[in-house]
């Protein structure tokens, strides 16, 4: 099995693409160890010292690093990891089916989740990372979004938010007046 890994914007993050499906049906974060527990993949990249998240998306995994370690000295470790348990056979996820998704019915949120779905997820996937619609203001035209994967704490990713999707939200809908990032 060959992985290639792929920098990200983040620089605490990395981006590992097995040449398989990891999560298809639904992106996955592990922020904690104990959050890992769910998942078998997760729970033995965090075993790797210095690891402190794990993002799995459609085919690809992204892994944070505390920034005290060097990519040099994690790196292998992590490439081994992912080898072993893709190759091991076993189920990567427990049954729980991952989040779900806030579904709006109809008007300026319905539009707005469908601009995040298919303009601004696959171009943040491919860094590594996934934003989520969590809902949509009308009174105050917030827009609120979580970042995860390579997204969460990267250096970019204000801008991201602020120069990128929050213009592009206001272009296609006039009630949006501004993008914050929710925990």
């Amino acid at each position: 099995m060959f992985i290639q890994t792929e920098d990200t914007p983040n620089p605490n993050t990395m981006k590992f693409l097995p040449g398989r499906e990891i999560a298809p049906e639904s992106p996955r974060e592990f922020a904690t160890p104990e959050e890992a527990e769910a998942s078998l993949l997760a729970r033995e990249l965090f075993a790797v010292d210095g690891v402190t998240g794990v993002f799995c998306g459609a085919d690809y995994v992204s892994v944070s690093k505390d920034e005290t370690v060097g990519w040099p000295h994690i790196k292998p470790a992590l490439l081994g990891t992912i080898m072993d348990v893709l190759q091991s056979g076993a189920a990567l996820f427990d049954a729980d089916g991952g989040e779900a998704d806030f579904e709006p019915d109809s008007g300026p949120a319905k539009e707005i989740k469908e601009i995040i779905d298919t303009r601004v997820r696959p171009a943040v996937a491919r860094d590594g990372g996934d934003i989520i619609f969590k809902g949509f203001d009308e009174q105050t035209g917030i827009v609120a979004l979580v970042m995860r994967g390579a997204c969460a704490g990267c250096p970019s990713s204000t801008m991201t938010l602020k120069s990128g999707i929050e213009n592009l939200l206001k272009h296609y809908v006039p009630e949006v007046r501004e993008v914050v990032a929710v925990g």
